[in-house]
């Protein structure tokens, strides 16, 4: 029972003037946005030290085994082996992971050590319904960072100015933080292969102390013939104009990808690497862009590559999971002689999504000693996990509970048989321990059971122990929300329910709350219309109410949200989900929203660039709610979707009035500097 578009409110306006528009429409009284504007002090580059191998060749870190049956490893948290709990690591205990140094085209005297390309902000946020506001990027960044990711791809600087800001935001701060034993991580931009393009990319990573320029175009007949319409000859040319240009701008570090190489004429893929490699390209990236490839197969096209173009470059792979075997190609690709690997946290991307990060390290963890020819990388796994719940929480896109390593069930033993051999040896069925991830379990739970005679201090104390230490006002929050939780649950609030708590409605920035939600109620069944009275509480601290009707209850209760925000939106996804077993259970709601562009003009800053059509598509926005009661728990998610939505609008037009405050000073400043010159003449 509910309606997908929505038309209520108006809008009017395009562009800069439509954007502050649409935003004041929404939020009906001004608000500044808030800066992220900590300076960076300069850093220097610092040397990395070999990583010390043992007599037969093998670095001595990497050959760790079972970590919980072991001591701690490299890259693992002290915690891991302590009272055993849910929590986050201790960041001063991670032993963290040696590399070589970094050199854009070669690895350094060990040709066994593998990069990592995370491009969880760039072909991560692909994924439908993946908008991330440039705070969460940053957030994000610094998780991958700690993890030891070696190259962040940060965005498509040229898809909107927002993306270019966020790009360059990761750049400045990110890009700039060594950390005590001389890691930073690459910070990277894509870039189509034209000048416009690159210019943007180098523009927004330019201020890291190592930026990455990632340049495409694609070379396959398929793509070639129907998509570019232009011959073998064009397209060699234009991929070499791209990398000598990206070059010339000062980046000693730029990167290839012909794209649905996976399907290119091996014979043109060759000659086209060949020529780029003579232009100054530092690493060749080969996507499987359709996911069509069988890892034999992949493996061979790595193989052929590396014994047909010459030249001092790095081998990359960048596999879609299309048929799934986006892991098992990228680790033939390792097998067969690429040192680098692109992936994403969860997997996520277009279509079915990317190789997954955690697959493909913890596969190398495990195997790479024995198997891959002494394959490592100088990931800290301990930070896998916190890393896969934050880009949950952020994207909005959920794990599946049977996905490898992150799954909810990854961990979990319900047969009698493995629960049996679990309780004589946890090796019986667990080949990687949950703590080595950054997963920290108990017996049982972290021991303290919540319910309504809890306290403040037991919710700060169990919310520390889960990962999510809260204080001041966003912990009165949470805790006013346990609270009424509690007073309608028997048996107690369950973990799970309490991070459910925590994690709904807080996917936008602090500051940015625009319209509160403060009373939802309904009535509805199979006597008379469905119909909803809601009571939201403005930006401007005016509560207003609206009653509606609607074809069910949830219908009802948005269509009288829609009606006091004003703004025209379409619910693009709705789903509701129990958080625990039983009647009882706290509901989950995730919503999906777009600006309805069919009945008003959409600012430009709400559209962005699709990377591979270059399409201008709607930006969506998702977020969670959750309660006891389903229509409450949907209310929740819808609005915290509309704030989130309206935060983004508030920012871009402040933006654009600043640069439009800039300009006119300088126009004024200008004119008056030709009056003055006048009257002395």
């Amino acid at each position: 029972g509910i309606t997908v578009a929505r038309s209520h409110g108006a809008g009017s306006g395009s562009g800069k003037r439509g954007t502050r528009e649409m935003a004041a429409q929404c939020m009906t009284s001004q608000a500044a946005a808030t800066a992220f504007a900590s300076p960076v002090a300069p850093l220097r580059r610092s040397r990395r030290a070999r990583v010390p191998r043992t007599s037969t060749g093998c670095p001595t870190t990497a050959v760790v085994g079972m970590g919980h049956h072991r001591a701690p490893a490299r890259g693992a948290s002290a915690a891991a082996t302590g009272s055993g709990s849910y929590g986050t690591p201790i960041d001063p205990e991670v032993v963290r992971n040696p590399r070589p140094q970094y050199f854009p085209s070669r690895i350094e005297g060990d040709d066994k050590y593998v990069r990592i390309f995370d491009t969880t902000l760039r072909d991560g946020e692909q994924s439908p319904g993946a908008t991330l506001t440039s705070k969460e990027k940053l957030d994000i960044a610094r998780n991958l960072a700690k993890l030891g990711v070696d190259i962040i791809e940060a965005g498509f600087p040229i898809a909107s100015p927002d993306d270019l800001e966020a790009v360059r935001n990761i750049a400045k701060h990110v890009g700039n933080e060594v950390y005590p034993d001389g890691y930073v991580p690459v910070i990277c931009g894509l870039s189509r292969a034209n000048k416009k393009d690159i210019d943007c990319s180098w523009e927004g990573v330019r201020h890291a102390l190592r930026p990455r320029i990632h340049t495409f175009i694609a070379t396959s007949k398929i793509h070639m013939e129907d998509k570019l319409r232009k011959t073998p000859d064009e397209v060699v040319a234009i991929a070499v104009e791209a990398v000598t240009y990206a070059r010339s701008l000062g980046c000693d570090d730029v990167e290839f990808s012909p794209e649905d190489a996976g399907r290119s004429e091996p014979a043109f893929l060759h000659r086209i690497l060949k020529a780029v490699v003579a232009a100054g390209a530092t690493t060749l990236n080969i996507p499987d862009t359709v996911g069509i490839c069988l890892p034999e197969e992949f493996g061979l096209l790595i193989a052929g590559i590396r014994t047909n173009v010459p030249g001092e470059y790095i081998i990359s792979t960048h596999c879609q999971n299309d048929l799934g075997l986006s892991t098992a190609n990228s680790l033939a690709g390792v097998a067969n002689g690429a040192r680098q690997v692109e992936c994403t946290i969860n997997g996520i991307g277009e279509r079915a999504g990317n190789a997954s990060l955690e697959e493909v390290v913890m596969a190398i963890w495990m195997r790479g000693q024995e198997k891959i020819f002494g394959a490592y990388t100088g990931i800290n796994p301990v930070y896998i996990y916190p890393c896969s719940k934050m880009v949950k929480e952020f994207s909005g896109m959920a794990v599946q509970p049977h996905k490898a390593i992150v799954g909810a069930n990854a961990f979990a033993h319900e047969s009698g048989i493995h629960q049996d051999g679990m309780l004589k040896n946890k090796k019986t069925y667990e080949i990687i321990a949950p703590e080595t991830i950054g997963y920290f379990r108990g017996e049982g739970d972290v021991g303290v059971v919540m319910g309504k005679h809890s306290g403040r201090h037991a919710l700060k104390s169990k919310l520390a122990q889960l990962g999510y230490p809260l204080e001041a006002e966003a912990l009165d929050e949470v805790f006013n929300r346990f609270k009424l939780v509690a007073e309608q649950k028997t048996g107690g609030v369950d973990d799970e329910e309490i991070i459910a708590l925590v994690t709904s409605e807080a996917n936008y920035e602090e500051g940015t709350v625009s319209w509160k939600l403060e009373d939802v109620q309904v009535v509805c069944g199979t006597m008379g219309l469905p119909t909803a009275t809601v009571k939201m509480t403005g930006p401007d601290a005016i509560t207003r109410i609206s009653a509606t009707v609607g074809s069910g209850p949830v219908d009802a209760v948005y269509k009288a949200i829609d009606e006091l925000v004003g703004c025209k939106v379409i619910l693009v996804e709705y789903s509701v989900n129990a958080v625990v077993e039983g009647i009882e259970s706290l509901a989950q709601t995730r919503v999906a929203i777009r600006p309805d562009a069919s009945s008003q003009n959409v600012p430009g800053a709400m559209m962005k660039a699709n990377v591979q059509t270059g399409f201008l598509e709607a930006r969506t926005f998702m977020s969670t709610g959750a309660d006891t009661d389903i229509v409450v728990a949907s209310a929740r998610a819808y609005v915290a979707a509309i704030n989130r939505m309206i935060a983004f609008m508030r920012s871009n037009a402040d933006k654009v009035a600043a640069r439009e405050a800039v300009a006119y000073m300088a126009e004024e400043a200008a004119e008056a500097e030709a009056a003055a010159t006048a009257t002395a003449i």
